[in-house]
Order: structure tokens, then C-alpha cells, then sequence
């Protein structure tokens, strides 16, 4: 039921989209960087009447029934910008989902493969 509220599209096209950059292929259980953003190629007004309040970053490892969450990073609107930088380290390749909430325009998505060698 969720999964019919949740929006996704090009982030070059619409500014509601999370960016995830990460390198494709990594080594296991080593610590790498993400990056994800909303407003990379078009800016997200970051105002207290139209804002991201939140980006979540997920994990499906591959060949898995479940989904691990990775973190939540809240942001104050006119303060910080929808942008965070953290670490992580896989054991098997997955799948990474970054999910945003507009306060106006509700939840987005987007996701990225990254392959552990």
C-alpha cells in the first residue's frame, strides 16, 4: 500500500528526486562513501513552507527477503540542505534506496545497484 504514494522520475528532470552517488563496485566489508542529495540538477526550495524534511537510505543485499535501513537524516529547512555524505560497507552486492519526503509533494525514491567483489 505504500509503495502507491511513493513517487520516483529522472532527477535531472524533477527536483523531488534523491540522488545516490556511489562508486559501482566495491570491495566486501570495506567502508566506502554515499552521497545523496535532492535537488542536485534543479534546487528543491528549502523554505518552512516547502521543504525536505527527511532523505532514509536502504539496502537490499542480494538474494535477500528483507531490507536493512541504513540511516535517516533529518534536515531544518533554511538551515541545512537535503544533502548528506556518510560511510557504509556491504558483505554482498545490493541494491541502495534513497527515499525523500517533500512536505508538500509527499515521498520519493530512487535507487542505485552496487556490486561487491
Amino acid at each position: 500500500m505504500l509503495g502507491n504514494f511513493i513517487k520516483s522520475g529522472d532527477f535531472k528532470g524533477e527536483k523531488h528526486v534523491p540522488v545516490i552517488v556511489a562508486p559501482e563496485k566495491v570491495k566486501a566489508n570495506e567502508w566506502f562513501e554515499v552521497e545523496v542529495s535532492v535537488g542536485k540538477e534543479i534546487p528543491h526550495p528549502n523554505t518552512i513552507e516547502h521543504h525536505i524534511a527527511w532523505i532514509d537510505l536502504y539496502a537490499i543485499p542480494e538474494g535477500a527477503n528483507f531490507i536493512q535501513h541504513i540511516g535517516r537524516f533529518e534536515f531544518v529547512p533554511e538551515l541545512s540542505e537535503p544533502f548528506v555524505k556518510t560511510k557504509i560497507k556491504l558483505e554482498k552486492s545490493c541494491r541502495l534506496i534513497a527515499l525523500s519526503y517533500c512536505n508538500i509533494h509527499g515521498l520519493w525514491e530512487n535507487d542505485l545497484e552496487i556490486s561487491v567483489e
